[in-house]
């Protein structure tokens, strides 16, 4: 079983696609854990408050070190076997080599996610934590790339998918794919299903699969 550890201040944004599909299942079927780490509910601020201005000016607020620390902390506990995600545009780029090295890699996957304006950056120092992006680009915050790492990972993990053969780089795939009816009829025009899927011809319908 892999267990992700997911240290967030909004896990309500994130908790019902994780719940929902074949990440939910993999969860009943006990092949994944999923949990949340609120830094709200690690600081010791009568407020609440996580968040503090930047030293040396600039726009926006940072997440403070200390609380985001002991939320990863809990998370991270006494575990061997543990990798600590920390999300940057200038990281290493996330895929599916990547997704599968984890999933046979590590036993805990902790993602630490930003908000705001980031977090200081002790918290990554200290966690020694592997700097990965999502892609060239730059988002609210970390809830999004931690669902897509999470969901890409769970798909190499035994048992997670009904047959290996689920996996789209583990089989001949197309990006084309087509189902009933045969012939579609939208505002007047018909689109056909490609014959050569309609033949039972095996091999000439590898070959199409391949040239697509």
């Amino acid at each position: 079983m892999t267990h992700f550890h997911i240290v967030t201040l909004f896990p309500e944004s994130i908790d019902g696609y994780l719940n929902s599909s074949i990440p939910g299942r993999a969860q009943k079927d006990k092949k994944i854990t999923v949990s949340f780490y609120n830094p709200r509910d690690y600081t010791n601020d009568a407020h609440k408050r996580v968040d503090q201005k930047p030293y040396g000016g600039g726009p926006g607020m940072v997440l403070e070190a200390e609380s985001v620390l002991t939320a990863a902390n809990a998370a991270i506990g006494r575990k061997k076997n543990v990798l600590v995600v920390f999300f940057t545009p200038a990281g290493e780029q996330f895929n599916a080599e990547t997704a599968k090295k984890y999933a046979k890699k590590y036993s805990h996957i902790v993602f630490i996610c930003g908000h705001y304006e980031g977090i200081d950056e002790r918290v990554r120092t200290i966690l020694k934590a592997k700097e990965i992006s999502v892609g060239p680009f730059v988002l609210t915050g970390g809830e999004l790339p931690a669902v897509l790492m999470t969901d890409a990972i769970a798909r190499f993990i035994p048992g997670v998918l009904g047959k290996y053969d689920s996996l789209e780089g583990e089989r001949t795939a197309s990006s084309d794919v087509y189902t009933r009816p045969e012939v579609l009829v939208w505002k007047g025009k018909k689109y056909r299903v490609p014959k050569v899927l309609l033949s039972g011809h095996h091999k000439k319908i590898e070959e199409w699969k391949k040239s697509r």
